[in-house]
């Protein structure tokens, strides 16, 4: 079901809530461009497994509403607690993918991972984001043909073949989101990182990587793992960015069992 979470005066993020009776809690925190929708292929496994599947859009993104500030990893840290709280969650499975990664990793850094148990990183935007250069050129991009540059990012996205109705689907999701805000998320991918935070997550932490990612390089995840306590990494090597759907099979196996 889905339903909405005031985070802020005016700002309320919309939250997709499948199977609540679930006896262990995953809370999905999405990369950008995207929406909560990208964790479809979860969505449609794990419930029927036991799970309660919660996807979060961020401000600016997905059904969530869209102001022009608050792009920051402090704020979207202080939304995702602002959802924690909101929910009553305790001893949930924090998975974020790419950008949602970082912002994980903020929150349990920030809030010192109230509610959270374990920690999945998925391609995660870290330690570091974008170099000035990708920036540069997304930000060109976005202020001339936002459209063209969408495709462009789901054609580098995916190791795998994927159809053109797959391309299509996965294309819309960063149509969803505001211009603004898909703008202001480069930036801060450009000019924010989440390095320093690395030392302070407590929890057990699974590190999942595609080895062709073409966004966030492989090695970084080498770097995560290094610099994570009780962090574990399993290299995807039929995935590019996308491993939660090139090995989707694998990734919720590999999910299931990291949480028990």
């Amino acid at each position: 079901m889905g339903y909405y979470v005031q985070v802020e005066n005016g700002v309320k993020l919309f939250i997709e809530d499948v199977n609540p009776k679930g006896t262990k809690t995953i809370l999905f925190i999405h990369g950008w461009p995207l929406s909560h929708t990208q964790f479809e292929y979860q969505y449609n496994v794990l419930p029927a497994m036991g799970y309660r599947c919660i996807g979060m859009d961020w401000r600016g993104f997905g059904q969530s509403d869209r102001p022009m500030d608050g792009y920051t990893y402090d704020r979207l840290a202080d939304d995702l607690h602002a959802v924690i709280q909101s929910l009553k969650l305790e001893g949930v499975t924090l998975a974020g993918h790419s950008t949602g990664g970082a912002i994980s990793i903020r929150y349990m850094a920030r809030h010192h991972g109230q509610g959270v148990a374990k920690l999945v990183l998925i391609d995660a935007a870290a330690p570091t984001g974008f170099t000035q250069e990708t920036a540069a050129k997304f930000l060109h991009e976005n202020a001339n043909d936002r459209a063209n540059m969408l495709q462009n990012v789901t054609d580098t996205f995916f190791f795998q073949y994927i159809t053109e109705r797959f391309s299509d689907w996965f294309f819309q999701m960063g149509l969803q989101a505001a211009s603004w805000s898909t703008a202001a998320v480069i930036r801060l991918l450009r000019d924010e990182n989440v390095a320093a935070d690395l030392g302070r997550i407590e929890v057990p932490t699974l590190i999942v990587h595609g080895i062709h990612d073409k966004v966030i390089p492989y090695p970084q995840a080498v770097e995560m793992n290094k610099r994570i306590a009780n962090s574990q990494l399993i290299p995807f090597h039929y995935s590019g960015h996308g491993g939660f759907w090139e090995e989707r099979d694998r990734f919720n196996y590999v999910l299931t069992q990291f949480i028990g």
